[in-house]
């Protein structure tokens, strides 16, 4: 149960790049973060327009002389400071998100990066590597992993409570952009644009979502070889994708399918995990974040509802609020951070933290691996290829 009691000792000093005004995806990591006194924003670089970055800094209640022009000024002036920050949480578009970790990084600095990491698995060995040499914890926002009765899930899978994995069927299919909308949006125009995603739009951008919670809950299953075909139904994205579908063989001999989609007309999300066991199967779906659907063979389906007695004890431990009471996306985030936090301040007391996950730089560089593995089997005409 999270109570509002300190997970660490002090607030972590906490600084953003990117985030701004016109952010999609900045109030979320400032309200997840901040949620439970865990890190206090007391830096950033908001905005690539020095100007409108420290006009709403200053909103936010930032010191206007830490609201910085640029990434490189604030690890330079903060470095100055004998209170000066701890982390940082880089919330920019894609192109960016190597050179700027790497940089927080050779700084001395804990990380929160957006996904992708990067573009390319060597660049995201690289990041590990410097996250190993500097003893600093990165944290990758995979937002949805942080509901509870993911955790539900995973221990449910551990237990055997579903038996021997058979099929992980996942997908995260919305319809949002099933027309040019890029023409006429700035927010979702900079996604479709190679030079700022890289060599994916859908399998990146979604895909990686459904396919992170695959690794949360069978973090044993291995990927031995995939097939992916994608299309560009919007032809002025291409050579981006806005539909791909995966097909991926385990080393426990299970498979595994991925639906990436944006131009799925008339849907608003459907991102859903479905693991089958040869007992009994769980589904997902994040429209519903709260319920875990439970199907064991011959028997009537039950609905697991976030918050409940009859929960395991693990997937009760991020609760804020009784069962029947809805949690949403926020309080997802909000876990994912309280986790951050308490593997930082871990880290920087020389403690380790064996009893906690987190999308941390593993999963980083596991979903390059997985979209660069993806693309190589789609632009060589949808062949199988060895996972690499």
């Amino acid at each position: 149960m999270i109570n509002g009691e300190k997970l660490v000792e002090n607030p972590i000093r906490w600084a953003m790049v990117g985030g701004g005004r016109e952010s999609q995806i900045g109030y979320i990591h400032r309200s997840a973060a901040q949620r439970d006194n865990n890190f206090h924003l007391v830096a950033g670089a908001f905005d690539v327009d020095p100007k409108k970055g420290k006009d709403f800094g200053v909103k936010l209640h930032v010191a206007a002389e830490r609201c910085y022009p640029d990434y490189k000024t604030m690890l330079v002036e903060e470095a100055k400071r004998e209170e000066g920050i701890q982390a940082v949480s880089i919330a920019t578009p894609n192109g960016t998100h190597y050179e700027i970790c790497k940089a927080v990084l050779n700084a001395g600095l804990h990380v929160v990066c957006e996904k992708p990491l990067c573009f390319t698995t060597k660049q995201a060995e690289e990041l590990a590597n410097l996250a190993k040499m500097k003893n600093r914890v990165v944290g990758i926002t995979y937002g949805y992993a942080g509901y509870q009765v993911i955790e539900q899930a995973r221990q449910m899978i551990a237990n055997g409570d579903l038996g021997e994995i058979r099929i992980i069927n996942m997908q995260f299919a919305h319809g949002f952009h099933s027309e040019a909308v890029e023409t006429e949006n700035p927010s979702t125009k900079w996604r479709v644009d190679p030079n700022i995603v890289g060599p994916s739009y859908v399998l990146a951008d979604l895909g990686t979502h459904p396919f992170f919670l695959s690794e949360v809950l069978l973090p044993k299953l291995k990927i031995k070889k995939l097939l992916c075909t994608r299309q560009s139904f919007v032809k002025s994205r291409a050579p981006l994708e806005d539909n791909a579908y995966t097909l991926m063989e385990y080393d426990n001999g299970a498979i595994g399918t991925v639906w990436s989609c944006a131009v799925n007309a008339g849907s608003m999300h459907e991102q859903k995990i479905r693991v089958i066991g040869s007992k009994a199967s769980i589904e997902w779906w994040d429209e519903h974040p709260n319920q875990l659907r439970y199907e064991i063979q011959g028997k009537p389906v039950q609905i697991l509802e976030r918050g409940m007695d009859y929960l395991y004890q693990e997937a009760l431990v991020d609760d804020r609020i009784s069962g029947g009471h809805p949690e949403g996306l926020f309080e997802a985030w909000s876990n994912l951070y309280t986790r951050f936090a308490m593997a930082m301040g871990a880290c920087d007391r020389g403690e380790t933290l064996n009893d906690i996950w987190f999308p941390g730089i593993e999963a980083g560089v596991e979903g390059v691996r997985w979209v660069e593995n993806c693309v190589r089997s789609a632009d060589n005409g949808a062949e199988w290829v060895e996972y690499q």
